[in-house]
């Protein structure tokens, strides 16, 4: 290996293989713009003893760039970054610090939280740059071998067809009995042949993953402990997370990630990323350095204006990464391309997604430049994209305010069915505009109802058991004394908190799962299920499972609801064979398209809702009458009769005209029908009526399938603005 590093190029950035078959050597590229030199450490393969310091030859626009000549894939290598330590200037760099590479690929080792020898600045004066050398146990990239160009059999799921199911790699598969145990826990459990059968039977088509990227848990998680579970505490973007490798001897993380994916794909499943560009793992400035900060502090993260030894905390992990830098919005597309091209990634949900678009007075830009650079991209525009739209910052809550082309989360939708079903809150008109997609917040600019991500419970919150089990957290185990977490969580734990044997009770609470299953999967919008909901999985009242990386979260089969399961699957078939129950377009009333009207809201006797009856906080139920809108060369589809009872008695409902069949009844455990007797109005004018249970949903069919909606009396209500 040369001893001397050739100029180079200053791109791309990160460390590639050059010429030939990589046989050219290795380009190193790192931005650090405001650094006064630039060093590249290469270490033994274990990382731990360094062997050779050479200075990056060239400067160009702020990327200090060298060529090292003989080197290839494998190479250990970190960064010491030369400069002023003036943190009041926004500067913090210490050459006695060795630093990951932010474009890294691989990792080699990992970040030891308990150690203050990570810090940039003296623990006993922060004033003051800390001079002891961190390079035996600092993160350290490894060389990765030259990009190949892959052909990704991508399943690429309608919009109108998806059904996410939200899951953790570990938590997913720790406890599953037909994955060998050498594999649990790992990418290549991931796609294991049981994994697949489950997603196939239950009828999901999107696996969204929560962070793979590296992470650095937090250090006083460490003290106590844990650890970052969940992953949101990033410090190498475009290097996929080591601790879900198996190991197996022949792979490496990257290789047996991207396997999984391709088996996931070859079962038509595809495959959504959370990614985190929100914060990075470097927390505020009693924090480690490790990457960024070493390199390009004043530039990487928002700093306070008036006090840049400070950072803005607008993401509540310490610091803001600011994606109104070119070269940031750079490092976070590159990521986002190396995702969706190295590994065949489908799409990305973006945690904290406001702080993608934040000015440096915090305020929310519609036209950020992240997000022109995301659409001009032919391959990212193309990929699904989900946005968590809040964060804790100034105007944090920005939802339906994303661009064409996303996706939401809808937490309206998650808190007004909560309370729809658990705690008698809101009346129709809530409920229907929930149902048919949150139209005030998505119906803007083109946009479709599939923009509506509904859920009822996602990674961040009470699992759907507990939330029928609990009035309160109960988070003691993560060590914060019970403060952390949601405290408003719209949940009833119907008479009893927490485990009951009362046989009452909890049929009660199985009833009132279903029925918010049946919610989720029969309204407009794209549904998304947290994993473990349709097994029955609780995490003992813990709504804020983050640093449980254990049986809290892991889901156990072997205890799996499997009547739960089924009802969940029965659901999803029915989702996917009747079209009004996942429109496209938005619905429309017999008001709005007198001859193409989709849908129709109904007061139990039978009547168009007026306004009292829309607002009326007492008398809740309601049935909607819902059919397809017919595309040329397409079958014509039957509609459809919702009976929704949100009481807790039965209700009887008055029906329109039509051959109906009963097709579905959350009453029941597997949701079937629990009689064929059929529950027809007669065409001579005699209505007739069908008692729905307690707390309950029925769909029934139109046998007739007539296509026109004939009310048993007038009806010319569409959903209330």
């Amino acid at each position: 290996m040369s001893a001397t590093l050739a100029a180079g190029r200053p791109h791309p950035l990160g460390a590639h293989c050059v010429g030939p078959r990589g046989a050219g050597g290795v380009n190193f590229a790192v931005w650090a713009p405001d650094a006064e030199r630039v060093e590249l450490c290469l270490f033994d393969d274990s990382g731990r003893c360094e062997l050779q310091r050479l200075e990056l030859p060239r400067c160009t626009d702020g990327v200090w760039h060298g060529l090292l000549a003989g080197a290839g894939p494998g190479l250990v290598y970190g960064l010491r970054a030369h400069g002023p330590w003036a943190p009041q200037r926004g500067h913090r760099f210490n050459p006695a610090k060795v630093l990951l590479d932010p474009w890294a690929r691989e990792v080699v080792g990992r970040y030891e939280g308990e150690l203050d020898l990570h810090l940039g600045h003296d623990p006993a004066d922060p004033a003051r740059p800390d001079p002891r050398d961190n390079a035996a146990v600092a993160l350290k990239a490894r060389v990765a071998p030259a990009l190949a160009t892959r052909r990704h059999r991508r399943p690429s799921v309608p919009a109108d067809r998806t059904v996410l199911y939200e899951a953790h790699v570990k938590a997913l598969t720790m406890r599953h009995p037909d994955v060998p145990k050498a594999l649990r826990g790992s990418y290549a459990a991931l796609a294991h042949p049981a994994l697949i059968a489950h997603l196939h039977a239950l009828g999901v088509t999107t696996l969204s993953l929560l962070p793979l990227h590296f992470r650095a848990d937090e250090a006083a998680l460490q003290r106590a402990g844990l650890s970052n579970h969940w992953g949101y505490s990033p410090i190498a973007w475009l290097a996929p997370e080591t601790r879900y490798w198996s190991g197996r001897r022949g792979t490496s993380p990257a290789s047996e990630l991207r396997a999984a994916v391709a088996r996931l794909h070859a079962g038509g499943i595809e495959v959504v990323l959370d990614v985190v560009f929100n914060h990075t793992a470097e927390t505020d400035a009693a924090g480690p350095t490790l990457s960024l900060r070493g390199l390009a502090n004043a530039r990487a993260y928002h700093l306070d204006p008036a006090d840049p030894a400070r950072y803005r905390n607008w993401s509540g992990c310490g610091n803001c990464v600011d994606l109104g830098e070119p070269r940031m919005i750079e490092l976070a597309i590159g990521a986002l391309r190396h995702w969706a091209e190295e590994y065949g990634v489908d799409g990305f949900r973006f945690d904290l997604a406001p702080m993608l678009a934040r000015r440096p007075d915090g305020s929310f830009d519609r036209r950020a430049g992240f997000f022109a650079a995301l659409q001009a991209d032919p391959l990212l525009s193309s990929l699904k994209l989900i946005a968590e739209p809040w964060d804790p910052g100034p105007e944090g809550y920005q939802l339906g305010r994303f661009p064409p082309g996303w996706a939401e989360w809808n937490d309206q939708f998650r808190d007004n069915m909560r309370g729809w079903w658990l705690r008698g809150a809101a009346d129709r008109a809530v409920f229907a505009h929930r149902f048919a997609a949150s139209s005030t917040q998505f119906h803007y600019q083109r946009r479709a109802p599939v923009a509506s991500i509904n859920f009822i419970s996602a990674h961040d919150g009470f699992t759907l058991r507990d939330l029928v089990s609990y009035d309160r957290r109960h988070n003691e185990a993560n060590g914060e004394g019970n403060h952390d977490g949601h405290h408003h969580n719209c949940s009833w734990n119907a008479g009893v908190e927490g485990p009951s044997d009362d046989p009452e009770v909890r049929a009660l609470r199985a009833r009132l799962q279903r029925a918010l299953l049946a919610t989720l999967l029969c309204s407009q919008g794209t549904p998304m299920l947290l994993a473990g909901d349709e097994l029955g999985h609780s995490q003992g009242g813990n709504n804020n499972a983050y640093c449980q990386d254990n049986e809290i979260t892991w889901l156990d089969w072997a205890a799996a609801d499997t009547a739960l399961t089924a009802f969940v699957a029965r659901l999803l078939t029915l989702r996917q064979a009747h079209a009004a129950l996942r429109q496209a377009q938005w619905l429309t009333g017999p008001q709005d398209d007198p001859e193409g009207h989709t849908v129709a809201w109904l007061h139990p006797q039978g009547h168009a809702l007026d306004f009292d009856d829309w607002h009326d906080r007492d008398s809740r139920a309601i049935a909607i009458w819902l059919r397809a809108r017919h595309e040329p060369a397409t079958p014509r589809q039957p509609p459809l009769l919702l009976l929704i009872n949100p009481h807790g008695a039965p209700q009887a409902f008055v029906l329109p005209y039509g051959d109906w069949q009963p097709l579905f009844d959350s009453a029941v455990a597997d949701g079937r029908p629990a009689t064929a007797t059929r529950a027809a109005s007669a065409h001579d004018g005699r209505l007739d009526t069908i008692e729905t249970p307690a707390r309950g949903i029925v769909i029934l069919v139109d046998q007739a399938a007539t296509g026109t909606f004939r009310p048993a009396r007038t009806v010319s209500e569409t959903i209330p603005k």
